[in-house]
């Protein structure tokens, strides 16, 4: 296995470090419990570290007197957490982009004018405080500065993957009864010209406001607007004060099991996003950070806000990230930081297209959205010339992560070293035992962590049934599994409704496809286990293959590797030739419509 080990430089100059110094800690472990344990003191310190800006100040940090399920954050404060996000040079650069294959840049200042004249412009239309205004769209320099331009005037983005059909965009925009959508006519991907307009047309929305596109003019419905129609020149722009605990955002899961949870978001959740992105990616002033993603996925505003928040740079790219002009951009826009989803990786890696560029510039990878293989991830390593991977596992209802790695700590390819800071968990066995491999079970409270879901029982969803913590804590389910290694490091299981008994030994359907990744055939696999005619379970393979390859031999490549590195008792039933495994928005696999 390849280890990235930190050099001294690395360690004396990270943010972590300079934090820990701060508060007298110099063991990482202790410095996680003082996070947890202290968890008023933390947050109150890292609000100043991040200069997180109050129009009038909080009288303490957390009140707890509705429980752990419902903290209120930042009580008797008022805030509008887009001010967070221009706290810098206004010289500085805060967006890199393409048009036309060549490289652009934004200003701080352009995107804070840019911002406010679309908050201008949409009270000017009548939109007031704490309406749903949806955004479907690639993440381009518009996004970012509607994002921030919403959330300014006291509105409530509604994220939503501009990759959706008509029909799964006008659920969401049902679910949070939104009042317009901006996006645009069409959208390139992979060399294809999608007619995203006509799309979202489809959806009755009372009114879609369209960003420019020279090769269109004109709506097609009279109650839409042009963006000549739409912006107001006006670059001024005092921000809403808001209560901390009022909605920003309403994204959505991905809806692997069944309709997508309407998840809010509110302006305290940026902290721990940016919180994050201080401790464990080490994002730092002078970074340029790129992941393509979308602001559908909650990864897309969490770059907004671990970006601005920490003054560092956003690298958009909005084609396709699977082939060579996304290795350009990356080498031309001297991207630092570079997350992916790990099958990206596994499509470079068999590809090789993206070893001919010069990715020396990145300091560090992160990795997020899918379980990761260790193959990959050390050849990931290798094409920034050993750089570690800050793998990064969340979800939309913690803000972020709570469980990640560290640029101070040995690196391991598809290792996680650590609860992330101001959040902790436990593994709960089949018993709801505390175990060192089980379901993750997170201990409350932490910011970031939703309270409410708008379409479900917060309750219901996230606490009923839970046990108790070590100390008697409140818990909420999160459906992770993980196993915690021997050096204390963890790996990812997968989720716990991923997992299948085979001949009587519980198994994760990762842990299958994991021993598999190294077929050469094989571009993608998922495991499933079905019932049977005897009522076993059966253990079959989808599988996506670079050609044609006769099953039999296939499937004595994946015993052999079974029986090696797995159990001999895990016997494959059968396997399934597919083109492509169904997937959501922000690349999760869809199981259920394999089963």
């Amino acid at each position: 296995m390849v280890i990235i080990k930190p050099s001294l430089h690395t360690i004396q100059t990270a943010n972590i470090t300079h934090f820990m110094s701060h508060v007298g800690i110099d063991n990482l472990s202790d410095f996680h419990r003082f996070t947890v344990d202290h968890y008023q003191d933390f947050w109150r310190t890292i609000i100043t570290t991040l200069n997180i800006q109050f129009k009038k100040q909080p009288q303490q940090i957390c009140d707890l007197t509705n429980g752990p399920e419902a903290p209120s954050w930042l009580p008797h404060a008022k805030m509008n957490i887009v001010d967070s996000c221009f706290t810098g040079n206004p010289g500085e650069i805060a967006l890199i982009y393409q048009i036309d294959n060549v490289i652009q840049e934004m200003t701080y200042a352009a995107l804070e004018s840019l911002s406010n004249q679309i908050a201008n412009s949409l009270i000017a239309r009548g939109f007031k405080n704490q309406d749903a205004i949806a955004i479907i769209m690639p993440m381009n320099h518009y996004a970012v500065a509607l994002y921030l331009g919403i959330i300014k005037m006291g509105g409530i983005v509604v994220s939503i993957a501009d990759s959706f059909s008509s029909d799964e965009i006008a659920t969401r925009l049902h679910i949070a009864n939104a009042k317009a959508v901006f996006t645009q006519h069409v959208t390139a991907w992979a060399g294809r010209k999608l007619q995203l307009y006509d799309k979202i047309s489809q959806t009755n929305i009372p009114c879609i406001i369209l960003t420019p596109d020279p090769n269109h003019t004109s709506p097609k419905r009279p109650q839409d607007i042009t963006w000549d129609h739409f912006l107001l020149s006006d670059q001024k722009f005092e921000s809403y004060s808001a209560d901390p605990m009022q909605m920003i955002n309403i994204l959505f899961s991905s809806g692997t099991t069944a309709l997508p949870k309407a998840i809010p978001w509110t302006h305290v959740t940026p902290i721990k996003a940016a919180s994050d992105a201080y401790f464990h990616q080490n994002i730092q002033s002078h970074d340029i950070l790129a992941w393509p993603t979308n602001l559908g996925w909650m990864m897309g505003p969490w770059l907004v806000f671990a970006a601005l928040i920490n003054k560092a740079t956003i690298a958009l790219y909005t084609d396709t990230p699977m082939e060579k002009p996304f290795g350009e951009f990356v080498q031309n826009a001297h991207v630092t930081m570079l997350g992916i989803v790990p099958t990206l990786v596994a499509r470079w890696r068999r590809s090789k297209c993206m070893e001919s560029f010069d990715w020396q510039q990145i300091k560090v990878f992160s990795s997020t959205g899918e379980c990761s293989h260790e193959d990959d991830m050390s050849y990931l390593m290798s094409l920034a010339g050993g750089k570690p991977i800050i793998e990064y596992c969340g979800g939309t209802e913690i803000g972020g992560a709570y469980l990640s790695s560290t640029v101070i700590q040995d690196n391991y390819p598809s290792l996680f070293s650590t609860p992330t800071m101001g959040t902790n968990f436990v593994l709960l066995d089949d018993k709801k035992q505390i175990a060192n491999e089980g379901e993750v079970a997170i201990i409350t409270p932490a910011i970031g962590l939703s309270t409410v879901l708008l379409n479900n029982n917060h309750h219901d969803i996230y606490f009923k049934d839970m046990p108790k913590g070590p100390h008697g804590e409140t818990m909420r389910r999160h459906g992770d599994a993980l196993k915690k290694l021997k050096n204390g490091y963890y790996r990812m299981l997968g989720r716990t409704d991923d997992t299948m008994n085979l001949g009587g030994i519980k198994v994760s359907a990762v842990e299958i496809e994991r021993a598999l990744s190294d077929i050469p055939e094989l571009i993608e696999t998922a495991a499933i286990g079905r019932t049977g005619n005897h009522r076993f379970t059966e253990l079959v393979i989808y599988a996506v293959t670079t050609n044609q390859c006769n099953k039999s031999t296939i499937m004595q490549q994946m015993q052999n590797q079974i029986n090696r590195k797995l159990n001999p008792l895990f016997k494959i039933h059968e396997i399934i030739y597919i083109d492509a495994l169904p997937k959501t928005a922000s690349n999760k696999m869809v199981r259920r419509l394999l089963s």
